[in-house]
């Protein structure tokens, strides 16, 4: 009987020793799989159609001849599908940009891009209506003077989207916590707005969301009456060249609005940049192994 329950637990031992070793090895080699195609499904996962990012993807679809289809979404169902896949250590390529908070809190890089389509350094401009600067002259100075730090940005992103805070109450804490900076802002000796309307156009993308309620709430401190409308990028630039929008905060120049801004320059006052050292590009999590967009390919 004794040999009998141990020769049974040998066995049952021996039959347990392979199913752990076949079943790693049939693990690790399903992971090791397929194409990078394949590992990504052949999918690039973007944003809001008509945005300047999703025309340059399109554009880098054609360049690096990429047998993938370009997925439509939002700014926010973008990084929810990166969260999901980032969870289960899946392969996931999305179009992204910097200042984003998904950069402090997930590992991410950028594809390398030799063929430049998606264009070296960009800054985001303030973009006012022809004639605001007589209607409004302490907004337009307010508007003029504005610039801050990506690091600014994306700590009031980062209140927003993780700490889950309302976009105006991040804006309100950024403001309170960073009073020198914005003092700068406010100009001197300029009549106030005694609750004059202004209009400020805007996409929704996570970093316009975080500028544009910090300059609102700007704007209310010198009186003003300030409204916020969130449209896409083609609506945004239509709106800023015919005058329905007093300014804008979310012009990224020279590449992504490039060509919404060649079709206004002429109806617009361009007041510079109010963020310097934006990017656009390919994003991928760390732990995918490949580099280049060309890599896409293989």
């Amino acid at each position: 009987m004794f040999r009998q329950y141990r020769s049974l637990t040998l066995a049952t031992l021996l039959v347990f020793l392979m199913a752990a070793v076949f079943g790693c090895t049939t693990g690790e080699k399903e992971a090791g799989q397929g194409t990078v195609k394949e590992k990504f499904n052949g999918e690039i996962i973007g944003i809001e159609p008509g945005a300047g990012i999703m025309k340059a993807t399109e554009k880098a679809i054609k360049e690096y001849s990429l047998d993938y289809t370009l997925k439509d979404s939002s700014s926010a169902a973008m990084v929810a599908a990166l969260k999901s896949a980032i969870e289960s250590k899946k392969w996931i390529v999305v179009t992204g940009w910097t200042p984003h908070w998904m950069f402090a809190r997930w590992d991410l890089k950028y594809l390398e891009d030799p063929k430049g389509v998606y264009g070296g350094e960009e800054h985001i401009a303030t973009i006012a209506r022809k004639g605001l600067q007589k209607d409004a002259p302490a907004a337009y100075q307010m508007l003029d003077a504005f610039y801050w730090q990506p690091s600014d940005m994306e700590a009031v992103m980062l209140d927003i989207n993780v700490n889950k805070m309302d976009p105006d109450e991040a804006a309100q804490k950024w403001i309170r916590e960073n009073e020198d900076k914005v003092k700068k802002w406010i100009p001197e000796g300029v009549p106030k707005g005694n609750l004059k309307k202004i209009k400020l156009g805007y996409v929704e993308w996570d970093s316009e969301i975080a500028s544009t309620h910090v300059v609102k709430h700007v704007l209310m401190k010198l009186g003003y009456d300030v409204e916020l409308k969130a449209v896409d990028a083609g609506v945004m630039w239509t709106g800023i060249g015919a005058g329905h929008f007093d300014a804008i905060v979310a012009a990224w120049l020279p590449h992504t609005h490039g060509d919404y801004y060649k079709q206004v320059k002429d109806k617009v006052d361009n007041l510079g940049p109010n963020l310097e050292g934006a990017k656009i590009g390919l994003v991928v999590p760390d732990y995918v192994t490949i580099n280049s967009i060309e890599d896409l390919n293989k």
